[in-house]
């Protein structure tokens, strides 16, 4: 009987600290604010952590805000997988690493996103440097209570917070797993134009040429049409004026067709009926995109890409003679009136040539379909990294659940070579959403 128990405490202590004790630890840590929730399935338990940033972390005295953490344990001795979010996060969700790794799980929200803001927001502080720091900030707090390796993961703009977070603190974390994150170096990276001109087939390309046109080209027909489905969604275009945003939209049709993976075969013909042409296009490029709302709703992502992310523009090659009102080559960033942007390359610069050339312990997912990789990081193949370029995927369905048997057998060795632990690799059914 005795024996028993002290099996039994041996086995409780390898799980970690019971949940009074995690509790305590959560209590300790400074400038925190913590709230318990519902578990996920497989975790013990989770909290929603308020965790109190200033606004410069160079600087305190400039003011703070609170910054929405979800954490979901698992245990002390397990791996830890920071999530750096791009956007706001309004609930916990497990990323399908943190099941792969059965890890922990920080799901970290982005500064000037969702909960994360202070009471006014002055635009000057929402940059890499700062944004960063916040994760810096939330690692060495949580480190102090999670001891198994830190793995840092993140999606689209998510995985480009990943990636700066590494080049602003490359020791923070063991790995980073960046899923389709592109490293714009301009402010119009003009490496997609090349991309929308390559990619896929040349008889799918012509096809969406063909619509694009046709679209523009007949755009009195399609118009009206348009602005009662405006009226519907109950959206406004004071800003760019409706038939502005109708042309921004076609063009961006051709980008969002790769990003999404639309198939080609659902392209209706320009000789089809016009109610099943508008239908499709609004299913892949919606107008509601560029409507005020939508740009308001956006103006913290609009900030970082105009002013210190870069994003991309529009080729209007093709349609000269169908634009009237938009102009040539115009941006994607479509900032609200009161705020400026002045791009500055310098940092993306110097710090997509560091990823590319020096960084390490890197494990970068890509879609090679999807539009977003015309911009994402080549490391060189001197550095111990490794490059999934996922044949036929794209930025929704390159996951690890749609890896081949091959591409699964490389991820495994590679985590448990760096991580140096035995990874039980759970993978969900490979079903594309």
């Amino acid at each position: 009987m005795k024996y028993t128990y002290i099996v039994l405490l041996f086995f409780i202590a390898q799980l970690g600290f019971s949940q009074s004790e995690l509790e305590k630890k959560l209590f300790l840590l400074e400038d925190v604010i913590f709230t318990k929730i519902d578990a996920p399935e497989g975790y013990r338990s989770a909290y929603k952590l308020m965790i109190r940033q200033p606004l410069d972390h160079e600087n305190p005295e400039a003011g703070h805000f609170y910054q929405r953490v979800f954490l979901s344990n698992k245990s002390v001795a397990a791996p830890s997988v920071m999530v750096t979010e791009g956007y706001d996060r309004p609930r916990n969700r497990i990323y399908e690493l943190s099941r792969y790794l059965d890890a922990n799980q920080i799901q970290v929200e982005h500064r000037f996103f969702g909960a994360s803001v202070p009471d006014s927001i002055n635009y000057s502080y929402l940059n890499l440097k700062q944004a960063t720091a916040d994760l810096h900030r939330i690692n060495r707090l949580l480190k102090s209570i999670y001891k198994g390796p830190f793995i840092s993961t993140g999606i689209s703009k998510g995985g480009m917070t990943t990636l700066f977070y590494r080049y602003f603190y490359p020791n923070d974390v063991d790995v980073s797993v960046p899923y389709v994150a592109p490293i714009n170096v301009d402010y119009k990276d003009k490496r997609i134009y090349d991309f929308l001109d390559n990619v896929g087939d040349e008889q799918c390309r012509s096809k969406i040429n063909a619509l694009q046109t046709e679209l523009l080209k007949n755009k009195a027909s399609y118009l009206p049409l348009v602005k009662w489905f405006a009226k519907g969604q109950r959206k406004s275009f004071d800003r760019l004026g409706i038939e502005g945003a109708y042309e921004l939209a076609v063009l961006e049709y051709s980008f969002a067709f790769w990003q999404f993976g639309v198939d080609c075969d659902k392209i209706p013909s320009i000789d089809a009926d016009k109610d099943e042409i508008l239908e499709h296009f609004l299913s892949v490029s919606g107008v509601d995109f560029f409507s005020d709302q939508t740009i308001d709703g956006y103006a913290p992502f609009y900030y970082q890409m105009g002013n210190e992310m870069g994003y991309y523009g529009y080729e209007t090659d093709n349609f000269e003679e169908y634009i009237t009102v938009v102009g040539d080559e115009p941006s994607a960033v479509f900032s609200p009136e009161n705020i400026n942007n002045t791009f500055e390359p310098t940092l993306t610069r110097k710090a997509q040539k560091w990823m590319t050339e020096e960084l390490e312990r890197v494990i970068y997912i890509n879609g090679a379909i999807d539009t977003w990789s015309a911009t994402a990081i080549d490391p060189d193949d001197n550095l111990d990294a490794l490059l999934f370029n996922m044949d036929g995927e794209s930025h929704g369905t390159a996951r690890i659940r749609n890896m081949s048997e091959e591409e699964l057998a490389l991820l495994k060795n590679t985590f448990e070579r760096w991580l140096k632990m035995e990874i039980k690799g759970y993978v969900p059914d490979n079903k594309k959403p």
